[in-house]
């Protein structure tokens, strides 16, 4: 579990917490902070940070309603990108959804993926 590289700026007109979201979604986004990735607990990295838990806390849960990270209780808070995992859920019940109305049988429908696959 790395730290994620964060510089949070108290003379920046942006609030602490924001400045944290940014930094981790920035990292995120340029695979710096991979799928998977477990963030630091919030005290550790309110401390590491001289800010308060719940600077941090409000961070992390902007995060998670963003679809950026999941918390997983005791376990801790882990990187999921941005959704993408909703996404491909998303995306494959409407493929099936739309396979099944033109008539394809399941087996149809997985063979057409393995070939869009292959």
């Amino acid at each position: 579990m790395d730290t994620p590289k964060i510089v949070v700026d108290p003379h920046d007109a942006v609030p602490p917490y924001e400045q944290v979201k940014d930094a981790i979604t920035a990292q995120v986004d340029d695979g710096t902070l991979a799928p998977g990735h477990r963030l630091p607990p919030v005290r550790a990295l309110a401390e590491s940070l001289g800010l308060a838990a719940n600077t941090v806390a409000r961070s992390y849960k902007e995060l998670e309603a963003a679809g950026v990270v999941e918390t997983r209780g005791r376990a801790g808070t882990f990187v999921t990108g941005r959704g993408v995992e909703r996404e491909a859920r998303t995306a494959a019940l409407e493929y099936v959804a739309r396979a099944r109305a033109l008539g394809l049988s399941d087996t149809q429908v997985v063979e057409h993926v393995r070939k869009a696959l292959g």
